[in-house]
C-alpha cells in the first residue's frame, strides 16, 4: 500500500465517522419526543425507537415516522379549534 492509497482510505468519510464519531444534526422532528437525525459527514440516518434509543432509519421506520407526522399535525389542528 502506498501513501496515495492510505490517504485515500483516512480521508474516507466512514473511516472518519469510525474513528471521531458521528457529527449528528436533527434532520426532521417528528413530534416533542420523535426526531430523526444525519450524520453530516456520511449521511447516515438514524431516528428513535420505542424506547427513546437511538436506531438506524430504516424504510420501514420511515413510514411510521411519516404516519405519526401526519396524526400529530391532526392532533395540533384539533387542539387549536
Amino acid at each position: 500500500m502506498d501513501f496515495k492509497e492510505i490517504k485515500t482510505l483516512i480521508t474516507s468519510k466512514k473511516v472518519f465517522c469510525s474513528v471521531f464519531g458521528h457529527k449528528m444534526i436533527t434532520s426532521r422532528n417528528i413530534t416533542n419526543h420523535l426526531k430523526e437525525y444525519r450524520c453530516t459527514v456520511c449521511q447516515m440516518e438514524l431516528t428513535n425507537d420505542e424506547e427513546g434509543d437511538l436506531t438506524y432509519l430504516t424504510p420501514e421506520l420511515k413510514e411510521v415516522n411519516e404516519a405519526l407526522v401526519h396524526f400529530y399535525q391532526k392532533k395540533l389542528l384539533v387542539k387549536q379549534h
